[in-house]
């Protein structure tokens, strides 16, 4: 991907545009993927010191969004590793095998931390040095662990999130952003899907219209907090404005219902569909990533919340899974 700055492109078609591109567009820098602009951060010089600092903040973000408990630290893998693989009972095993690539992780992280601080004291520390092979070889098994670890709602793995810091670690920085923006225009995509969907299914429910409007601009508000970095001062418009937008869809109630006595199950069940749609876009916000298997068991209510008027069946996800926890995102 070559980006190139280019003339204002606001009310430009997007599907004449090349990916990469990088112009102006509603009023601020961005970069063009997939058919959706992104704000555009210039990535960092390629230096130690800089990729150090990136992967500092990948770690913080890969234990913020993930299941608690398994943030082992790197002195203990041998430790963790032992009774990973003297497990036996296959669900122990998996929160074993999480708490190993926790500690891999941090293993890592600290390797590379140590080489960094070596290299500022002028001791350089080749590539094909053993720390640095010792430090790959971590993240790689980390990565592959981390297949197993779940999302903090136990909805589902985050892999992708494990995949990050070995190629911060692995890329030049400039591509390890090029890399990001690929994963934005996917999650846009995904905000997409379930906005449209539920505006769809509830502008033939009774005593749901006047959610369209809410939902749309949870849906511009979900992908502006996605595509800031904490960094930018304009978090300070894009937090309070995606959390009001969380908070509006949060508040509505139906109204102008014909028989509430006959419909108090088609009610209740249609808000909490509801609030399921706002806690997935929730996840998918925070984690910047799609996450593909939350997102079609939300399809997958929906079709029975259309077909049946309730939620009941053996595939209705349990509220317990979307609970209404904000987390802001760390970059």
């Amino acid at each position: 991907m070559n980006p190139r700055i280019s003339e204002t492109a606001e009310g430009a078609d997007v599907k004449k545009v090349d990916n990469g591109t990088i112009r102006e567009y509603d009023g601020k820098i961005c970069i063009h993927i997939d058919g959706y602009w992104i704000r555009y951060y210039a990535p960092p010089p390629n230096t130690m010191s800089e990729k150090r600092a990136l992967i500092l903040s990948l770690r913080k973000r890969v234990f913020h969004h993930t299941e608690a408990g398994i943030n082992s630290p790197g002195w203990r893998t041998e430790i963790a590793r032992k009774y990973y693989e003297e497990e036996t009972d296959v669900a122990k095993k998996r929160v074993k095998a999480a708490m190993l690539a926790g500690s891999l992780f941090n293993r890592a992280t600290d390797i590379f931390t140590t080489v960094v601080d070596l290299e500022e004291k002028g001791i350089h520390v080749d590539e094909n040095n053993e720390l640095m092979k010792q430090c790959e070889n971590c993240f790689m098994e980390a990565l592959v662990l981390g297949k197993q670890v779940k999302h903090f709602s136990g909805e589902e793995g985050v892999d992708e999130l494990w995949g990050e810091p070995f190629k911060a670690f692995s890329y030049p920085i400039d591509r390890f952003f090029e890399s990001r923006y690929v994963k934005l225009a996917q999650t846009f995509a995904a905000i997409d899907k379930i906005i449209d969907r539920t505006i769809d299914l509830f502008s033939n429910v009774e005593g749901f219209q006047g959610l369209e409007e809410k939902l749309d601009e949870l849906r511009m508000a979900a992908k502006t907090e996605v595509e800031t970095m904490r960094r930018d001062e304009a978090i300070y418009e894009v937090w309070p404005r995606y959390v009001a937008a969380k908070e509006a869809v949060a508040e509505f109630k139906p109204c102008g219902l014909a028989k509430v006595e006959d419909s108090i199950r088609y009610w209740e069940d249609g808000l909490r569909l509801l609030h399921m749609a706002k806690d997935v876009i929730s996840f998918l916000s925070g984690v910047r990533v799609p996450m593909p298997v939350t997102t079609e068991n939300y399809m997958i209510n929906c079709d029975l919340y259309e077909q049946n008027g309730s939620l009941d069946s053996e595939f209705s996800i349990p509220e317990t899974c979307f609970g209404s926890v904000d987390k802001p995102p760390y970059n």
